[in-house]
C-alpha cells in the first residue's frame, strides 16, 4: 500500500478512514499527554505531606540507652548495633551474623526484643533501649543473670546477652511461663555450643523478676 499526503501534512496508508489517527498526531497526542502527567505528579507530591527526606550524610539524633541520653551523629543507613558499638563504645550487645539470625545482638526497644543489627539508629529515637548492662544493681545480678549462672546457662558467653535479654522480656510478662512458652520466646536466638538445656533450665527457674 502506498502513502499519501493529506491536506494536513500527515501520512496515512491508502485506504485507511479519514479517522484514522495519523503518525504525526499520535505522536503530538503522547506528548501532550506526557507531560500533563508530570505536571500531575509533580503537583500530587508537593501535595504530599509527610517528614522532610535525611541524609545521606551524617545527622545529629539522640538515644536514650539503658535510661541514659546519648547524643551522636550517624548516616540514617547506620544500625543500631554499629551506632552503639562503633560510635558510643557501647558493647554489651555482641556482633556476630549481623544479619538479624542469631541474637546475640539483641536489645530491648520498649520492653520488647529486638535485633540491633537490623533496626536503624535513627529510628530509635524516642525509645528506651536496654541492654544487659542495665540489668545488675552494683554487685547483684539480676535474677535472670544469676538463673544462668546458677544453672550453667552459658559457655563461650557471645550468644548469653541476648539470650538473657530474651528471657528478661519473657519473664517481666509472663512470671511462670510454661517450657513451651520459653522456647517461643526464646526461639530467635541461636547457641553454636548447644547449651540449650541449660538455658531453658535457667529461664524456668527464675523467680524474682519483676513485670515490666
Amino acid at each position: 500500500m502506498a502513502l499519501h499526503d493529506d491536506d494536513r501534512g500527515a501520512e496515512r496508508l491508502e485506504g485507511d478512514s479519514p479517522l484514522n489517527v495519523s503518525r504525526r498526531a499520535f505522536l503530538k497526542t503522547v506528548s501532550a499527554t506526557s507531560v500533563a502527567a508530570g505536571v500531575v505528579t509533580v503537583a500530587d507530591a508537593d501535595a504530599q505531606t509527610g517528614p522532610a527526606p535525611v541524609g545521606p550524610g551524617e545527622v545529629a539524633i539522640q538515644l536514650t540507652i539503658d535510661g541514659k541520653p546519648r547524643s551522636l551523629r550517624v548516616e540514617p543507613r547506620v544500625t543500631l548495633l554499629d551506632a552503639m558499638r562503633e560510635r558510643l563504645d557501647v558493647t554489651a550487645q555482641k556482633r556476630v551474623c549481623d544479619r538479624g539470625s542469631c541474637g546475640a545482638c539483641t536489645v530491648l526497644v520498649d520492653g520488647k526484643s529486638a535485633y540491633a543489627c537490623s533496626v536503624l539508629a535513627i529510628d530509635m529515637q524516642g525509645k528506651s533501649i536496654r541492654t544487659v548492662a542495665s540489668l545488675a544493681e552494683g554487685t547483684v545480678l539480676h535474677p535472670v543473670q544469676q538463673a544462668f549462672c546458677d544453672h550453667d546457662g552459658l559457655m563461650c558467653g557471645f550468644c548469653t546477652p541476648g539470650f538473657v535479654l530474651s528471657a528478661v522480656a519473657l519473664l517481666e510478662k509472663n512470671p511462670s511461663p510454661t517450657p513451651e512458652q520459653a522456647k517461643a520466646a526464646l526461639d530467635g536466638n541461636i547457641c553454636r555450643c548447644g547449651t540449650y538445656p541449660r538455658v531453658l533450665e535457667a529461664v524456668l527457674n527464675t523467680k524474682g523478676v519483676r513485670r515490666g
